[in-house]
């Protein structure tokens, strides 16, 4: 899992705590052990040194010669065009438009290994050349109206288009032979996360998944091999990729819903405990192998060695452990190689259920390293395939949700919608009791919403259940014929009541409406560009450089083309449809000046104030994330791309936030979200978007 450069390995192990604070503070404005990321020919070159350098990730591959690069980039060109054909052929026919992602994962595998130097053995031209030879027949099956790869068995490659920024991304599919012969009935679908690879391209990636089954193939099951967006830990942006691969899965082939199980190893291993925990009741089983479930124990951080307050409460979004009371319901079984320092995810995960009452099944490879012992794989599949075959229940009769922020959200029939204070543990524990009472416990919620889809509600049909919350007696909705229910509760000064719908006077933190600033890249943003100038040269400079950076770092890591929009030209439909990431100042972008005064700020020419906190604003740079004034169902962020991006060599324990809610950023030095000495000020604004009085 930790496939980093020679140097980087150099650097992690003479620093043998990562994030320590002398470190951390040397990662902004000194280059790490000389370390810097070398520009291909075709990336923006950012001439400033206002952007803390790093490795660059994915790295520089082998040099391409001058006639293979032509040869190459000819034949790309002639399939973009092909592609283009099919589109404008095929717009008014949906079943087949929505095939030509299949066709474009192939291109765009060549085409972005032309333009980053994503080749990294001499082989790989070979193979470029046969998934140019795949596309194009796929593209001349495509033009007559035929799709044949759809209906075969065996190793498939595919693609979507993402919602988060119109990219196109991979997935691979092993297709059960049953397949060919019984295409309509459901069928078991099994996911497989894959460990980290820091040369993993789309290149790569797609001839993984036409030459190789995998770890586990079980009979008559349909198992996805999502990329992930290369190697975040299937986090961010790499959890929506598992999340809408899997939906154009489910669009394309029979899936029992009920019949799917996760599965991971080492990066892959950290991927599952985190979809396992945070999406739980999505799954009949999870078996999380190796890899890591927390960041502090993780890393080997002692106390004088911890990153600021807030990005530490931070932890409290991917930290598995805090989530372990989902799995509840979940089968888990865990796996580590007897002498993988990775064994210990499973061992801490081990003592967080034990504390839940729910002991883990973890099954150790004898005198084994970091790989899977052949007995104990043969065990883990014996085990998932009678866990599959006993079936899932829609809906459990006791049902228990650990949560810390809205985001993470849901399990089975209880969602929570709303939370007394963002990052302190919520839990809630509920019960059927018979077919007319349910009762339920709380901490640290205000809004619950009970709900059962037709056909599932084991209630007394045509009746009103009672509700228990914490000791109150209520009153349900009535149970509907179809054997449908929903029900909602809110709670204000200490008491619980039914409410028909939720009405919230002013803002609040609502589910996908909570921060932190990554939040926002999780769903449809854009890039919205000033076309002003700010109210000094230092800060147009200082923009101009993040803004690059935060492009060139989404594109590199998370393998997408950011929409970047000019301020002048945002339209009213890219309001309503997008998070928007506003650069600059109330001077140099129009849509800042427009909402400046319905945000918690104020900004002047000499200061900027945020709550308690202050800076002159000649310095300094506020980043905050906010409900958009124009639109408060989606967000506006100031200033900020994702906010680890000068982690992405390192450690996949160290990809997680690194602002919160809003900071006051320095402008005069090379600039690294993670770093304090670059960050005057930080906090976390309230359940009502406010300031917190203390940070």
């Amino acid at each position: 899992m930790h496939n980093f450069s020679f140097v980087a390995k150099i650097f992690l192990v003479t620093k043998k705590h990562l994030f320590s604070l002398t470190s951390r503070l040397k990662l902004c404005g000194i280059i790490i052990l000389g370390i810097i990321a070398l520009p291909v020919a075709e990336e923006k070159k950012n001439s400033t040194n206002l952007v803390a350098k790093s490795p660059r990730v994915p790295s520089i591959g082998i040099k391409i010669p001058e006639d293979i690069y032509r040869s190459l980039r000819k034949e790309s060109d002639t399939l973009r065009q092909k592609i283009n054909q099919l589109n404008v052929q095929h717009s008014k026919n949906s079943a087949l438009l929505n095939l030509i992602p299949d066709i474009q994962v192939f291109h765009k595998a060549i085409d972005w290994g032309l333009r980053h130097q994503n080749f990294y053995k001499e082989n790989e031209f070979k193979i470029a050349k046969k998934l140019l030879e795949e596309a194009n027949t796929r593209a001349t099956q495509l033009a007559n109206g035929k799709s044949p790869w759809t209906r075969k068995s065996g190793l498939v490659v595919r693609g979507y288009i993402s919602k988060i920024d119109n990219s196109i991304q991979p997935y691979g599919l092993v297709i059960p032979k049953s397949y060919t012969t019984d295409p309509w009935r459901k069928r078991r679908l099994d996911i497989w996360l894959h460990g980290r690879d820091n040369k993993l391209s789309e290149l790569k990636f797609i001839h993984q998944r036409q030459t190789d089954f995998g770890q586990f193939t079980p009979i008559d099951t349909i198992v996805l091999h999502p990329y992930g967006r290369f190697c975040n830990a299937f986090k961010f942006a790499g959890e929506m990729d598992v999340i809408e691969a899997l939906e154009n899965v489910i669009k394309n082939y029979p899936v029992d819903k009920d019949l799917l199980s996760i599965r991971g190893f080492s990066m892959g291993g950290a991927g599952c405990w985190h979809l396992a925990v945070h999406h739980a009741s999505n799954w009949i089983a999870a078996a999380p192998g190796a890899g890591f479930a927390e960041s502090q124990e993780y890393l080997g951080l002692s106390n004088k060695e911890l990153p600021p307050k807030y990005e530490r409460t931070l932890w409290g979004l991917y930290d598995a452990t805090l989530y372990a009371g989902n799995l509840f319901n979940t089968s888990t079984i865990a796996y580590s190689g007897e002498y993988d320092k990775q064994i210990q995810a499973a061992k801490i995960m081990e003592k967080f259920l034990a504390a839940e009452g729910l002991p883990l099944q973890h099954i150790i490879g004898t005198k084994t390293g970091h790989k899977y012992h052949r007995a104990s794989k043969a065990e883990i599949d014996e085990s998932i395939n009678n866990i599959v075959t006993k079936g899932r229940k829609p809906i459990p009769s006791e049902v228990r949700l650990t949560t810390r922020t809205l985001r993470y959200n849901l399990q089975s029939w209880v969602q929570v919608d709303g939370i007394q204070e963002h990052w302190m543990p919520a839990r809630v524990e509920a019960g059927l009791i018979g077919d007319k009472h349910i009762e339920i416990s709380t901490i640290n919620i205000s809004r619950i919403i009970l709900s059962m889809p037709s056909g599932t509600c084991p209630l007394k049909p045509n009746f009103n259940p009672t509700v228990i919350i914490d000791g109150q007696k209520l009153s349900g909705e009535r149970v509907k014929a179809d054997r449908s229910w929903k029900s909602r509760f809110i709670k204000t000064f200490g008491r619980w009541r039914a409410v028909r719908n939720f009405e919230f006077i002013g803002l609040a933190k609502r589910p996908k409406l909570q921060g932190p600033i990554d939040d926002a890249f999780m769903d449809s943003f854009l890039m919205v560009k000033p076309t002003g100038k700010a109210i000094n040269k230092d800060i147009d400079s200082w923009i101009a450089a993040q803004l690059d950076q935060a492009i060139l770092d989404w594109e590199m890591q998370f393998r997408g083309k950011p929409r970047v929009v000019k301020d002048i030209d945002l339209s009213a439909q890219e309001i309503k449809d997008n998070n928007l990431i506003l650069w600059g100042d109330y001077k140099s972008n129009s849509i800042i000046a427009k909402i400046i005064n319905r945000i918690p700020i104020k900004w002047n020419r000499d200061l900027i104030e945020i709550g308690q906190s202050e800076a002159p604003s000649k310095i300094h740079i506020p980043i905050l994330i906010y409900p958009n004034p124009l639109n408060q169902k989606r967000y506006i962020v100031l200033n900020s791309g994702f906010t680890f991006s000068r982690f992405g060599h390192m450690s996949n324990a160290t990809q997680t936030p690194k602002l919160p809610d809003w900071a006051l950023a320095q402008i005069l030095k090379p600039y690294n979200a993670g770093n304090p000495e670059c960050i005057s000020a930080a906090g976390f604004f309230n359940e009502q978007w406010q300031p917190k009085l203390t940070q």
